[in-house]
């Protein structure tokens, strides 16, 4: 879905490389990595499901969603430590990487915006930022209600990484799914506030008239890129 449209379900991408080209081209990023991690198809749910705010939601809710998108449980947790213990590992020994916190990001779209939030927050020290294209705040594909979104914010309450050492970069859109994201995300914004996020470390851009989809993140992928990377460039510097 990154790279290849001739592999994908619906033929669309999100044309990393071609958005990647044009950033270093133009000299506004570091030279950089980008890992595109599979998922296991009927378990992605499952995966990419943020595990802690889970107890937090009502038993029925809870109990309907493990059992019917989760896979009798919710498997995040592994899955992210499958990101820090193997892979990076993998990609430092076999590529040459900075290792170290500043240099190491993480991104995705969807539910994989909501993976990507939570590991940042469950390894501030792993990841200097997150960017998190449509986050899926309802979280469920076949539930929609506050209940989720507000398990998910109320773990953030306590979760959410440091501000002076972290960088978080959110959107959405204003069509199909992208169309119930907002009021969420505005919460979510107050929070960030809150909590000490300034305009060098994190921002939420909305795109009127995007909708939920590969062509739609691919017109934007180059802002949150230069976001986190141009961050990291003018420390370097």
């Amino acid at each position: 879905m990154l790279f290849d449209s001739t592999i994908t379900w619906n033929k669309q991408e999100w044309q990393v490389d071609e958005n990647m080209a044009v950033l270093l081209k133009d000299k506004k990023i570091m030279d950089c990595i980008i890992v595109a991690i599979s998922n296991t198809g009927n378990a992605r749910q499952s995966e990419y499901f943020p595990g802690k705010p889970i107890p937090k939601l009502p038993a029925s809710i809870r109990d309907t969603l493990i059992a019917r998108e989760l896979e009798g449980k919710s498997q995040s947790d592994r899955y992210l430590l499958f990101l820090v213990k193997e892979l990076k590992p993998f990609i430092d020994k076999q590529f040459p990487t900075y290792k170290d916190q500043r240099h190491t990001f993480i991104a995705g779209s969807s539910i994989g915006a909501l993976i990507s939030l939570y590991a940042v927050c469950e390894y501030p020290n792993v990841f200097y930022g997150a960017a998190c294209l449509s986050t899926h705040w309802p979280g469920s594909l076949l539930h929609y209600s506050d209940d989720i979104p507000l398990a998910f914010i109320d773990y953030l309450q306590n979760h959410l990484p440091d501000p002076d050492n972290h960088c978080i970069y959110f959107d959405y859109g204003t069509k199909t799914l992208d169309s119930s994201y907002k009021r969420y995300q505005r919460m979510v914004d107050k929070l960030m506030k809150e909590e000490g996020y300034k305009k060098k470390h994190w921002i939420t851009q909305e795109f009127p008239g995007e909708d939920h989809s590969e062509r739609a993140w691919s017109k934007r992928i180059s802002i949150p890129l230069a976001f986190l990377l141009q961050n990291v460039k003018e420390d370097d510097e």
